[in-house]
């Protein structure tokens, strides 16, 4: 299940990046037509903020984020393990303040509408709660996996 709740991350995150390139591409090309599309730099900001939404959490699963483990590589496996988990932890408690805040950020704006697009601004806060929502998540697997001796730790490196 988490396997494809990743892959699906991933296929979003592709597709809104795609669709970043694209509508950039609009934006640039219109600059020689006698016409412009005034949507393409609002649609530019949804459709990043939503690859930023879709990619975190997968970053986060991945340990993909920068990590100065310059000291930390020098600890006991034992002192290295409780670490990691006090980080993941420490990421969980920040990531449910983002989830419950990006929820009521997203009732916020049910009743009003994007400037030039044909949406509810709820649909582009959302984007604050899923990211929230899915690194809540993939925290609690992180620290299971880690209290079970399953996970590799932040530096990617596996128990000696």
């Amino acid at each position: 299940m988490l396997k494809l709740v990743e892959r699906i991350l991933g296929i979003l995150s592709i597709f809104s990046l795609a669709g970043v390139i694209i509508v950039v591409t609009i934006q640039i090309l219109s600059r020689f037509l006698p016409f412009s599309y005034i949507w393409t730099e609002e649609l530019t900001r949804y459709l990043f903020l939503f690859a930023i939404s879709f990619g975190t959490p997968l970053a986060l699963m991945r340990n993909e984020f920068i990590n100065v483990d310059l000291l930390i590589n020098k600890l006991k496996i034992s002192v290295r393990r409780f670490y990691d988990i006090a980080i993941y932890i420490t990421i969980l408690i920040l990531t449910l303040v983002i989830t419950k805040e990006g929820y009521n950020f997203m009732l916020l704006g049910h009743n009003q509408r994007a400037a030039t697009l044909p949406i509810q601004m709820s649909v582009v806060h959302a984007s604050v709660f899923l990211m929230g929502l899915f690194l809540s998540i993939f925290c609690v697997v992180k620290i299971i996996q880690l209290i079970q001796n399953k996970e590799l730790y932040l530096d990617g490196s596996e128990e000696e």
